[in-house]
């Protein structure tokens, strides 16, 4: 998302870009913070959220505490202002434990070895 948006900068796109994530009722953002940011892409982010504040809902998925966001924006007011729209009337889930697809393989591990 953040390279499309981007890559609207050099052809002047940037704004027909940007409308595309702020359409949709749902955004899904699956893996935040998997991959360093880089700039623009906190300023292009925190667009986005700001422009969907109160418009359109976003569903975040992130292996990253929202303690870590601020590291993940390399700005930590507009890592503040991002969060404080996102965590606005939001539902908050966190998943404590081994990672599904850890055990599955372990399972699977289990399972392929030979029987004595």
């Amino acid at each position: 998302m953040l390279q499309h948006i981007h890559g609207g900068r050099a052809d002047g796109s940037l704004e027909r870009r940007l409308n595309t994530y702020l359409r949709p009722d749902l955004l899904i953002l699956d893996d935040f913070g998997l991959k360093p940011i880089q700039p623009p892409g906190p300023e292009d982010l925190y667009d986005v959220i700001n422009e969907r504040y109160e418009k359109g809902s976003i569903l975040l998925t992130s292996n990253r505490a929202p303690a870590e966001f601020p590291d993940l924006f390399h700005d930590p007011l507009l890592a503040s202002a991002g969060l404080d729209r996102l965590l606005d009337r939001a539902e908050v889930l966190i998943i404590r434990g081994a990672s599904y697809r850890a055990q599955n393989r372990a399972r699977l591990e289990q399972e392929a070895l030979p029987n004595p």
